[in-house]
């Protein structure tokens, strides 16, 4: 129990600053995030692996689709079918978007039914403006089943221990992902190419194997401060996270920084359990219902956007700018606002509909 309160923990951190990243941290900060905490949550997948799956792969897959698969059609659909509305009431704009200056649109009909069949059939299509996280579900879907797979096949052919599987399952992701970048070689029916899931596969496989060697994988406050050390070093060079187009460095960079930055995490989480104050309660709470904040966040921004339109007089149109208005992002601490209420809204509202429907049981159980 207190290994899972750990990772719960871990997953906790990692969702506050995924959440930070998106609401344009200062740069170095922003950096520091990127370099690991995407990682972190496929090694803490990984990590709950369980090897009697081989024998029962449909179970897996059963529990991975439910977890994963109906979550992203169920939240999808949603944001699909508001699309229109959100337009209606200025949420969504065509003056203001991304950095980059792309802008959303309103959907026709055929936009519509064209994004309907993405998302049921490639996990795509969702609208990108204010589910921007999803490609999450999609790839700790199929990496978790192509771990599955993998490992099921080599276990069958080569009947090598489960670490030198894993092993070699870490290498072949590795040489896919060069194979990617040199070559420009792609899985043609996965979105984007496979970049994401393959590099998740690879995290996967790491969780896995952490699993197996954690007693022996030391734990010090010293260790700590090298791994955060060598992230800050990361981040002042800008080296990559889980992004779509990579470079060849990336091959050597991001194993090392995403795994760095898990044991760091790692460390940190394990402090804080020992503590058993409220802060370890909430990041438990926070950890094992990340889901709702990958799923919310972005619509929760909207609440500061209204903020810092009234704050700086700006126009109300900004509050289409994704994921957050971009006006003064780096000299003032709105992030920080962007940060609490894009962790705190969706599990607030998560909280009260636990509550509201435990009181309306509650109620029925003394009716009858």
């Amino acid at each position: 129990m207190q290994r899972n309160n750990v990772i719960s923990i871990a997953k906790g951190i990692a969702i506050i600053l995924m959440v930070a990243g998106h609401a344009e941290a200062p740069e170095l900060l922003t950096n520091f995030i990127y370099t690991f905490h995407m990682p972190l949550f496929f090694i803490t997948a990984g990590y709950f692996f369980n090897t009697k799956y081989t024998s029962d792969p449909w179970s897996f897959c059963e529990k991975r689709f439910k977890g994963l698969y109906i979550p992203f059609i169920k939240w999808s659909l949603l944001f699909l079918l508001l699309h229109n509305v959100f337009f209606h009431f200025g949420i969504l704009n065509e003056q203001y978007g991304n950095w980059s200056g792309g802008v959303t649109h309103p959907y026709s009909l055929r936009d519509f039914v064209h994004r309907l069949v993405l998302i049921f059939t490639s996990m795509s299509g969702y609208d990108e403006f204010m589910a921007g996280a999803f490609w999450f579900f999609r790839g700790l879907l199929v990496a978790s089943i192509l771990f599955l797979v993998l490992f099921k096949l080599l276990d069958s052919k080569l009947r090598l221990s489960p670490q030198k599987t894993a092993f070699i399952i870490c290498i072949g992701a590795l040489a896919f992902t060069a194979l990617r970048i040199g070559f420009g070689f792609k899985l043609r029916y996965i979105p984007n190419g496979g970049m994401r899931e393959v590099w998740g596969l690879f995290f996967f496989a790491i969780g896995f194997l952490y699993r197996r060697y954690e007693p022996r994988i030391k734990e010090h406050w010293a260790l700590f401060c090298i791994y955060f050390l060598l992230l800050c070093g990361a981040a002042w060079l800008h080296l990559s996270g889980m992004n779509n187009n990579g470079k060849m460095i990336d091959v050597l960079t991001l194993p090392a920084t995403g795994i760095i930055g898990f044991l760091a995490t790692r460390y940190v989480a394990g402090v804080i359990d020992r503590k058993g104050n409220a802060i370890r309660d909430t990041l438990i709470f926070i950890g094992e219902n990340t889901i709702y904040v990958f799923v919310f966040h972005i619509i929760s921004f909207k609440l500061v956007s209204l903020v810092k339109i009234w704050w700086y007089d700006l126009d109300f149109a900004q509050i289409g700018c994704h994921m957050v208005i971009h006006e003064n992002n780096h000299s003032d601490l709105f992030w920080l606002a962007y940060t609490i209420v894009g962790v705190a809204v969706p599990l607030l509202c998560l909280h009260a509909w636990r509550r509201a429907k435990t009181i309306s049981k509650e109620q029925g159980a003394i009716s009858n």
